[in-house]
């Protein structure tokens, strides 16, 4: 706990120095405190090019950003979530200190020169690494290390954009994967640390202005629901977008790496110049579309360019985020869907910037699969209660059809595109590339689901296992029943537990001959027993044992 304060306190002092190179950056490339505010103007400081001088300042930034990300830090490089995800799961919580130098300055850099990107991801990656350094400085167990760079990447969110509560569901939803006591409790510390200096700096107030919210008529949540169905399919579809046009930018480019963004600077200048609105993270011009301030072929038209011009950003070579740009797509679409509801439905509809506002919530859930996170932030935004059911109904659609749609989300696409799998093994790791049938135990007796719960009890305390599988009359595999299950039964009163195994048996997650042992480990932790059946990939039937012990032998077998 006292490092998750310290932690907190560093996130939150790293946000405020961010947030104060964004500004200055901004106004020293743009001559204004947001471009995006004032669209089409020109710079004072170069009057006499007009509005052409976006054509000139991506190209400057990027010969300001690009050597110094690929002489110092070539992960600072994109929109550093994944990177952080992957320190996690792979790497054991560990993050070099100079990316959260070289992360700020290049991120600012990047926006304040025109890149379409958010500042969330690199607050993330910076304090991430803050916790990291300091646990690495404490000489603390990979697990609390782990824990601390979760809790760097809870302050920084939440210091960032004054959002408390989102900053702990995001760490414990994207960074860390699971939640737990101790991980609520030192996010949320760190994010209550994080959060008081980043209210001493910029005040108590949301990081958007954003309109009342209401409900007015139950038919509406008909429409969100199709809203949700809508913005997933937007939000997978700028996950593609980003990563196509990534994949174009590495295939054209053929120069050194450090020139990639200046030159690539050229032909963003040129989406800036027809579309000005794109300039930096854009959230005047999200205010503006919650508020009813745009026609629906616009609202369409900055989609598209949003899209664009937030690949262009990070394919290019920029430093950024596509938490904002996600919000930034979800409102134009939300706010288009509620004008065009409106005009087919003016007595039930209700206000463009309801939709607006589920819109945004909608699409980052379809693009990142964290349905918490995104029913939080919105609420913390807004402040009002009555928005979370429509958010709730429309991200929980959304999160659904992108897992139909689509098996990774923008952060683990990023990887994967590398050969990456987050829940496989680490490079070089002893377990992992195995496959389980290779690895197996023969199966144990199984237990007919007729058997009465003492009887059970009696059987699983000679048996040698912690759980047992259980088959129906006709021998067809049901489940498994585990001692504690029996245990925990047998100590209600007789009236209450149930009669026999049947009753509590129940499936774990399946684990195949043919999976990756590195895979299985995961089904295998999640389970309350000490072992799992292993079920044949073609009719389901268990066929082997995985237990701990038989996991470990892999690494006895590949010396």
């Amino acid at each position: 706990m006292v490092l998750a304060v310290l932690i907190g306190g560093g996130a939150g002092a790293g946000s405020v120095v961010f947030r104060w190179c964004i500004t200055t950056f901004t106004r020293l490339f743009s001559g204004h405190a947001d471009y995006a505010a004032s669209p089409g103007m020109g710079n004072p400081h170069v009057p006499w090019l007009g509005p052409y001088f976006v054509l000139l300042a991506p190209v400057v930034g990027g010969l300001l950003y690009g050597p110094l990300v690929n002489r110092f830090a070539k992960e600072a490089r994109g929109h550093g979530v994944p990177e952080v995800m992957l320190a996690v799961a792979q790497r054991g919580g560990r993050i070099s200190p100079k990316v959260a130098v070289v992360k700020t300055l290049a991120s600012a850099l990047t926006i304040g020169s025109g890149g379409s990107v958010g500042r969330e991801g690199p607050i993330v990656q910076i304090g991430s690494a803050l916790g990291s350094t300091l646990g690495r400085v404490a000489k603390v167990t990979d697990g609390r290390m782990k824990l601390l760079v979760a809790c760097g990447a809870a302050g920084g969110i939440a210091a960032t954009f004054n959002a408390p509560l989102a900053g702990v569901f995001f760490a414990m939803e994207l960074i860390l994967g699971t939640f737990s006591a101790e991980a609520f409790g030192a996010t949320v510390v760190a994010s209550v640390t994080a959060s008081v200096i980043g209210r001493a700096a910029f005040g108590d107030v949301a990081f958007l202005t954003l309109p009342a919210f209401h409900v007015g008529h139950l038919a509406q949540y008909g429409l969100f629901a199709l809203l949700g169905v809508v913005a997933a399919v937007v939000g997978v579809g700028f996950a593609r977008v980003l990563y196509l046009i990534e994949d174009a930018c590495d295939w054209l480019w053929r120069g050194p790496e450090w020139l990639r963004p200046a030159v690539g600077g050229l032909v963003l200048g040129l989406v800036l110049l027809a579309l000005p609105e794109m300039y930096g993270v854009g959230y005047p011009v999200l205010e503006k579309a919650t508020q009813g301030g745009y026609a629906v072929g616009f609202l369409l038209l900055l989609i598209l360019g949003k899209m664009l011009a937030t690949s262009l950003t990070i394919g290019i070579g920029g430093s950024g985020g596509v938490f904002a740009p996600s919000l930034f797509i979800g409102a134009m679409l939300g706010a288009a869907y509620g004008t065009g509801v409106h005009h087919l439905l003016p007595a039930t509809a209700g206000s463009v910037g309801a939709y607006a506002l589920v819109g945004m919530g909608a699409v980052f859930a379809g693009a990142s699969r964290a349905p918490i996170t995104a029913v939080v932030i919105l609420f913390e935004l807004t402040g009002e209660y009555s928005i979370i059911l429509p958010l709730m109904l429309a991200i929980v659609l959304a999160t659904a059809v992108s897992h139909l749609l689509t098996r990774d989300t923008i952060y683990t696409l990023k990887l994967r595109r590398r050969g990456i799998d987050l829940e496989g093994p680490a490079p070089g790791a002893r377990i992992g590339a195995q496959q389980v049938g290779s690895v197996m135990d023969p199966l144990p007796s199984s237990l007919p689901a007729s058997t009465e719960l003492a009887d059970a009890a009696d059987l699983l305390s000679l048996s040698g296992y912690g759980t047992l599988p259980v088959v129906d009359a006709t021998e067809r595999y049901v489940g498994v029943v585990t001692a504690q299950a029996i245990a925990e039964a047998l100590a209600e009163q007789p009236d209450a537990h149930p009669a026999t195994v049947g009753q509590l048996a129940e499936p774990p997650t399946p684990v195949l001959t043919d999976q990756p042992l590195a895979q299985a480990l995961h089904a295998l932790l999640s389970t309350a027993g000490t072992g799992v059946p292993v079920l044949d990939p073609v009719d389901g039937r268990p066929v082997g044992w995985l237990s701990h012990q038989s996991a470990l032998r892999a690494v006895h077998a590949s010396a």
